[in-house]
């Protein structure tokens, strides 16, 4: 049954595996709530949530109870991605391409998957480059909500969303340190005395490259600023 005093989005949120696996056809769980709320998408294209979770949406939405939609995959075991550490390079793909940060390592050392965060989503399988990753079903036959409980759904929608705002946070810290940069070089330049012609126009070429990057840099910000709110 609907609650009114929450949006249908939200909802239908609740009741996706928060794997963030991106098998419906969406980058994430939320943006996929979103959609099955504005009708762009159909109820069934979550695999972690087999037919169970097309039951509950099912019942929330007052439609009739479908089949998974093979395209986005199948019902199956719960996996946990397993890294073969004697084969780890220490790229780090693994760990920039984990939704949940369920990879622990750094640059040019071993990584390893910490199994009680792991969704199984499978999305670090594909960027490592010495297929050294692979993913071991722990679920004994059960499948969907069965392999998967609401506790572990919330904390993995938890760590996704702490996530984003890691990333968010270290590009905006990167972008400062960039408009810096400019702005110093910007400084230098304009320093500059005594300059021939040719010095001068190259000057000039100089500050309008670095003016046009810190005005990028600038509504970047200002567009991120308008985001949050």
């Amino acid at each position: 049954m609907r609650d009114p005093a929450r949006s249908l989005a939200d909802q239908i949120e609740d009741l996706l595996p928060q794997t963030q696996c991106t098998k419906c056809g969406y980058p994430a769980c939320r943006p996929y709530a979103e959609a099955i709320a504005e009708g762009a998408a159909n109820y069934n294209q979550c695999p972690p949530g087999g037919s169970e979770g097309i039951a509950r949406l099912a019942a929330l939405l007052g439609k009739p109870i479908i089949a998974l939609n093979p395209v986005n995959g199948i019902e199956r075991e719960r996996p946990v991605a397993f890294i073969d550490e004697a084969a780890c390079i220490g790229c780090t793909l693994c760990i920039q391409a984990c939704p949940v940060d369920a990879i622990a390592g750094a640059a040019k050392q071993m990584h390893t998957v910490i199994p009680e965060l792991c969704t199984g989503c499978d999305l670090c399988v594909a960027p490592c480059p010495v297929d050294c990753i692979a993913m071991i079903p722990i679920t004994e036959n059960k499948t969907g909500w069965q392999a998967w409980s609401a506790d572990q759904a919330d904390a993995s929608r938890q760590r996704f969303h702490q996530r984003e705002l890691r990333l968010r946070i270290e590009k905006e810290e990167q972008d400062a340190r960039l408009a810096a940069k400019a702005a110093a070089k910007l400084k230098e330049v304009n320093d500059e005395s005594a300059l021939s012609a040719e010095e001068l126009a190259e000057k000039n070429r100089k500050r309008a490259i670095i003016e046009a990057a810190i005005e990028r840099a600038r509504l970047q910000k200002a567009a991120q600023e308008q985001k949050k709110t």
